[in-house]
């Protein structure tokens, strides 16, 4: 017969947990299933890869998998196709104890993208507990005296299920003098009394021996019994009787030891010491009633003994009873219901499950960062939490379910900006006063290459000195790059240009690493003056960014050409000749030094003095123009060669020169001329070559210069009617007489000395070639102009 009903039973427990396991609910974002405690290991719970619209193939690859700080440990899920089953079996009131309904959470993550399901098991509870007493007898003494209809309170059954599944009816052996009286209070306690239904006779009847059953409501039904003791006393007949049969009393939890819960009492009709009553807790009274209150024994005062915590329990039932102290003794019943007021006394409780603690600076508004649950165990208003972040920050909450919230970007990140981010979470309840909790979510941020390298100017200018050390480091760039790590390591190279028809690359190098600038040749200034290079900066983010900048370079002159004399010049080495005329008056320009420099500024800047003279009094040279003029009358005793050497300085540091020598031959008028040539034909003797040199000279320079004078006036009046339009072109004319300035149409005056000749002449030369002219009116004092041309010499 046994195995019949539990057949029975089996066969019950399967189809209910079909009915179950095929009905899964989506309410508000989560998946909820039911079954029956008690089910053997590997029993499916429900597929909920298919329940929540998950493709079974991806599941491993997605890292299918459930989590809780109590699911996981009864219920397992598989990644090859997503059935929840069981993982060892569930016993509804190891879990859960009294409560009536069961739920174990869970939550089933996957990945790529990262997404988290919240999912519950609800527990359905089986009778699969019979009804118990805590004794195996309730021993009672009753006087024989005690009127029908008195109850006596018996011990309650305890049955561990719920629902139905607990115990639902009280029995009593048979008999014709005891009776029950069950009583159902509004929190659904059962009181059960003994009820008695006939006058007792101890001399009949000294004592009952009744069996109690308790039954419960299960399918099928199971019970509990418990043998009931009944002596009949004779005399004190009248038992204490408590002012009501049940308290009812509430009481904050967290009250102070010693706080007054309740006063119970008792009156007995009796006399002397039959009506003297003492009270305690029942044998009912569980322990640990017995570690929170205290029944004074006297007054019948229940004080606060213990902790009394509202989320433990939040309501306590106390047996107590009142003895006399009659021969023998007897005893009143009563029952204290103390409602637990719960206390705004647990602070929020937080978990973060962070999905990334390093975030790229480039990700986008909306990205997950963390998971947050917040739980408080108090309950209503004191349970209700409210939770913030730090402001003024590019993230934001987002609730997703109750209590859950997910921590995602609401803007664009900089990590040169603000590279780690330390996010105060607070949860704060609704109670009174409100407590809260908080937690630092530490995020960083990591680098992207999205900074340019940025050089410290827009453009260098550089001076370099002419002659420099090849290979010599001239100058240095630095760019900076915001960004960290490889990102921000900066390489430079030259971006590929000329220099006078040569790759810069040839003339300048850099260091790749550092930036520093290097000279491959010596420059000459009087080759190259300044030009330009482009400087690249270049990072090693993927993709390199790159800028460039410009450096120019100015050649600085350095003092290393020495004048050279252009006139008059020597011939094959020896010293330049010059005739002057005997009656040259004080002031007559007998020549003029022209010398050039091929310097710049102070470099080119020439001083004219005498180092040595024949006679230091007769000649005079102008410092800066180089004019030969007579300080004084020629005298007819005065020598006939005159030897000057003259220095052409510039004004370098250190200073460069060059000497010419010069001999004047002074010549008197034409009588003297012949007659000296008569005497000297008529004494050869005094003929010397030297002499002879002159006379030559002499006689090839005068035929040199009237055919000359003759070319020019021919020319001269050949291009008279075009002198206006040359003026117009930019002339430069002088006067024959004064050497000292010419006007340019272009420039203003400027000094001949540093005009005329080839190539520059001194700091302001102008590149120009002139043709001379003479004018053909003889009556007008003659003069030369200058008709320029480009130079071609390299700028």
């Amino acid at each position: 017969m046994a195995n019949l009903q539990s057949d029975e039973a089996l066969a019950i427990k399967t189809l209910v947990f079909i009915f179950l396991i095929s009905k899964p609910n989506l309410i508000f974002g989560q998946i909820r299933y039911s079954l029956l405690e008690e089910l053997e290991p590997d029993a499916l719970i429900g597929n909920v890869a298919r329940d929540l619209g998950l493709n079974a193939r991806q599941l491993s690859a997605r890292k299918f998998r459930i989590t809780s700080d109590t699911g996981s440990q009864y219920m397992k899920v598989s990644a090859d196709n997503g059935d929840l089953s069981i993982r060892e079996i569930i016993d509804r009131e190891h879990i859960c104890g009294p409560v009536a309904r069961c739920i174990l959470p869970f939550e089933v993550v996957v990945e790529n993208p990262f997404e988290i399901y919240r999912g519950e098991v609800e527990i359905l509870d089986i009778n699969d507990n019979a009804p118990g007493f805590t004794d195996s007898s309730i021993t009672l003494q009753m006087a024989e005296t005690i009127a029908p209809g008195a109850r006596f309170p018996l011990e309650s059954a305890q049955d561990p299920d719920v629902g139905i599944n607990t115990v639902t009816t009280y029995t009593i052996s048979s008999n014709q003098y005891f009776g029950l009286n069950v009583q159902t209070t509004e929190e659904g306690v059962k009181i059960v009394e003994l009820l008695l239904k006939k006058a007792l006779d101890r001399e009949q009847n000294p004592s009952f021996q009744l069996v109690l059953t308790a039954t419960d409501g299960g399918t099928p039904p199971r019970s509990g019994t418990v043998q009931v003791l009944i002596t009949v006393l004779d005399s004190n007949d009248n038992s204490p009787v408590f002012d009501r049969t049940i308290y009812r009393s509430s009481l904050a939890e967290n009250s102070p030891k010693g706080t007054l819960v309740i006063k119970v009492s008792a009156n007995d009709l009796d006399e002397g010491s039959n009506a003297e009553v003492t009270y305690s807790f029942s044998k009912l009274a569980s322990p640990r009633v017995r570690e929170l209150f205290r029944l004074n024994p006297k007054t019948g005062e229940i004080k606060v003994e213990g902790k009394v915590d509202f989320e433990e329990t939040n309501s306590y039932s106390l047996d107590v009873q009142a003895v006399d102290h009659g021969s023998p003794a007897i005893t009143g019943h009563s029952k204290v219901l103390i409602k637990v007021i719960d206390m705004n006394d647990n602070a929020p409780e937080i978990k973060v499950t962070p999905v990334s603690i390093t975030v790229s600076e480039d990700v986008a508004p909306g990205t997950l960062i963390s998971l947050i649950n917040v739980m408080d165990q108090d309950s209503g208003k004191n349970g209700q939490v409210n939770c913030q972040i730090s402001k003024l920050i590019p993230f934001k909450l987002q609730e997703s379910s109750s209590n859950h919230y997910k921590l995602i970007t609401s803007g664009l990140l900089d990590r040169e900006t603000v590279s780690n981010y330390n996010i105060l979470f607070l949860a704060r309840d609704s109670g009174s006063p409100p407590l809260s909790t908080n937690v630092t979510i530490r995020i960083s941020v990591s680098d992207v290459n999205d900074n340019v390298p940025q050089f410290t100017q827009m453009s260098y200018t550089v001076y370099v000195m002419e002659n420099n050390a090849p290979g010599a480091s001239v100058f240095k760039v630095t760019a900076l790059d915001a960004d960290m790590d490889r990102n921000s390591f900066v390489s430079y190279d030259i971006m590929a240009s000329k220099i006078q028809d040569l790759p810069a690359s040839s003339l300048i190098s850099i260091n790749s690493n550092n930036g520093d600038v290097y000279a491959l040749r010596s420059f000459d200034y009087e080759q190259v003056k300044s030009f330009q290079i482009q400087v690249q900066a270049r990072d090693s983010g993927v993709p390199p960014l790159s800028s460039s900048t410009t450096i120019n370079v100015i050649i600085l002159d350095q003092n290393d050409n020495a004048p050279v004399i252009v006139s008059p010049s020597a011939q094959n080495g020896s010293a330049a000749e010059v005739i002057v005329p005997q009656s040259a008056g004080q002031g007559y320009l007998v020549t003029k030094i022209i010398a050039t420099d091929a310097d710049s500024g102070q470099n080119a800047r020439l001083l004219y003095q005498v180092l040595k003279a024949t006679d230091p009094n007769l000649f005079t040279v102008g410092l800066n123009s180089g004019e030969i003029r007579t300080a004084r009358n020629i005298l007819e005793q005065e020598a006939s060669r005159q030897r000057l050497v003259v220095s052409v300085k510039d004004n370098g540091q250190p200073s460069l020169s060059s000497t010419v020598t010069i001999i004047f031959s002074i010549l008197a008028n034409v009588t003297e001329r012949f007659s000296e040539v008569e005497s000297f034909a008529r004494n050869p003797e005094d003929i010397s070559d030297l002499n002879l040199y002159l006379i030559v000279a002499l006689g090839s320079t005068t035929l040199i210069f009237l055919v000359t004078i003759i070319f020019l006036v021919g020319i001269k009046c050949k291009q008279d009617r075009n002198i206006n339009e040359d003026y117009r072109s930019g002339v430069c004319c002088c006067t024959r007489d004064d050497l000292n300035y010419s006007y340019n149409e272009r420039t203003g005056p400027t000094d001949p000395l540093n005009n005329v000749g080839v190539g520059e002449i001194g700091p302001n030369a102008d590149p120009c070639r002139y043709t001379v002219c003479l004018s053909p009116d003889s009556s007008k004092t003659d003069f030369l102009y200058f008709k320029p041309f480009t130079s071609t010499l390299p700028q």
